[in-house]
């Protein structure tokens, strides 16, 4: 039977769904299927990236509300996945709300990548953009492959101290940048910009705005127009981190 315990298991598998990259149709269908397997005669769901709504009437004809703040979302494919497969089995067999609450617990303890891999990928991810647009140099290639992996342990950093995200591609890309210039300034490479364009490539916002179509397409305006948005910004912010570094030493590539 649905109660305010139940309801509340289930906004909070809402909002990791949604935090781990779900796209918001597939929330809210989630949503409803999981309210509708605990006797809920109907189940309203409103979600946008920025936050989410529940309302569900009861067998005994009661209004049961929740509402949940999204302070930011990413990209986790293992809970995504961890997460779908607790919705399917919960919607076929519902579970107590303890029960519920520790599998949810469960899926959000589980261990990410370790930094220093994410950092490495930083860096493969560099350096082998920098092959893929023309680079033909060893040392445009070292360089661009240690010039990631600074920006992989900046992106960390960041991370923990959960700065805003437009902030972070800004610091992300300067520092690239300026450390590209310095590179061409010490002679040891001809030209930087194969070097900085590597870099920034793991900084554009693809997924954002890949998503931000398909919520379009789906029927999702506001939420895709707002991914719309947060991806511009995102672009503007890495292009702003670009202008600050021709500006701080005087020249482009």
């Amino acid at each position: 039977m649905m109660t305010d315990q139940i309801l509340n298991c289930i906004i909070m598998l809402g909002e990791r769904m949604l935090v781990s990259g779900a796209e918001v149709h597939r929330v809210e269908e989630s949503i409803q299927r999981l309210c509708r397997a605990y006797g809920a005669e109907r189940a309203d769901v409103y979600t946008t990236t920025s936050n989410m709504i529940i309302t569900v009437k009861t067998e005994d004809d009661r209004y049961l509300t929740q509402t949940c703040r999204i302070q930011s979302t990413g990209t986790d494919i293992t809970k995504l996945h961890e997460l779908n497969d607790l919705f399917r089995r919960a919607a076929a067999n519902p579970p107590e709300a303890d029960q519920l609450l520790r599998e949810m617990e469960r899926i959000n303890s589980m261990r990410s990548y370790s930094r220093w891999l994410k950092v490495l990928s930083y860096a493969v991810i560099a350096g082998s953009f920098t092959v893929f647009f023309g680079s033909r140099s060893w040392v445009e290639l070292l360089i661009s492959f240690l010039i990631g992996g600074v920006v992989g342990c900046i992106a960390q950093l960041t991370e923990r101290l959960t700065l805003n995200k437009a902030l972070d591609r800004f610091i992300c890309s300067a520092v690239a940048c300026l450390l590209t210039f310095v590179a061409l300034r010490m002679g040891l490479v001809e030209s930087g910009d194969k070097i900085i364009i590597g870099n920034i490539m793991s900084l554009i916002p693809g997924i954002g705005l890949t998503n931000a179509l398909r919520d379009l397409f789906t029927g999702d305006v506001i939420t895709g127009i707002l991914r719309s948005i947060e991806a511009v910004l995102l672009a503007f912010a890495i292009a702003a981190g670009y202008i600050i570094s021709v500006f701080l030493l005087g020249g482009g590539v």
